[in-house]
């Protein structure tokens, strides 16, 4: 079978999946993740998701982080790593469990599924944006899938490092979604954008009629 089951509609747009990243519970946690920011991070994502199911655009596919390290909120063993609400409620056509930033790592195979449904277009969003988005992402890009990510329906939290000469450096979670959006859309991975302009592109599919 493969791909000569997947026939051409030329009187719908071509499917594009909407790929929600890591809604889970324990980014609420800041006394282990540290200042955030885009409180509406959350809400645009339900935007997004109640506009894929409502227009008939394309599949939903929920990702869910499940880390490694035992202190972390997102590890299996903690309540944090269960998805939020609404990321949960949308789990109908496919779950990816990864433990990685990407989610073309994940299981199952993302790659696989979205290649054996004809689908060359994705939307990301969720957290974090400098993270598993920005790497899922790249990835999509290099793929060679038309790849969008709503910014403003991602969030990040601010990071210090020490360099091995021993060099702090600090950005704020401002900073590092600004560093994503160039990273990305200046270096030609994906088109960055706003939950608005993403969900007036392509309005609601009229029914057909019968």
């Amino acid at each position: 079978m493969g791909w000569d089951r997947v026939m051409p509609d030329d009187t719908q747009p071509a499917p594009e999946a909407l790929i929600v990243m890591d809604v889970q519970l324990g980014f609420d946690d800041l006394s282990f993740w540290g200042p955030t920011t885009n409180p509406e991070a959350e809400a645009n994502v339900g935007v997004l998701i109640d506009h894929w199911r409502g227009t008939g655009r394309g599949p939903v596919v929920v990702v869910r982080h499940d880390s490694r390290n035992p202190m972390s909120p997102l590890h299996p063993t903690h309540d944090g790593n269960r998805l939020k609400e609404v990321a949960a409620a949308a789990v109908e056509e496919l779950l990816v469990a990864k433990q990685v930033n990407s989610a073309f790592y994940g299981d199952p195979d993302l790659h696989g599924w979205l290649t054996g449904r004809g689908i060359r277009a994705v939307t990301i969003c969720g957290l974090q944006t400098n993270m598993c988005v920005e790497t899922t992402a790249r990835m999509a890009g290099n793929l060679g899938y038309e790849t969008t990510v709503a910014l403003d329906a991602t969030r990040t939290f601010d990071v210090t490092t020490t360099l091995p000469d021993g060099r702090e450096i600090a950005l704020s979670a401002d900073q590092l979604m600004h560093a994503t959006a160039v990273n990305l859309h200046g270096g030609g991975f994906a088109t960055v954008t706003t939950t608005h302009d993403i969900v007036t592109r392509l309005p609601a599919l009229e029914a057909s009629p019968g």
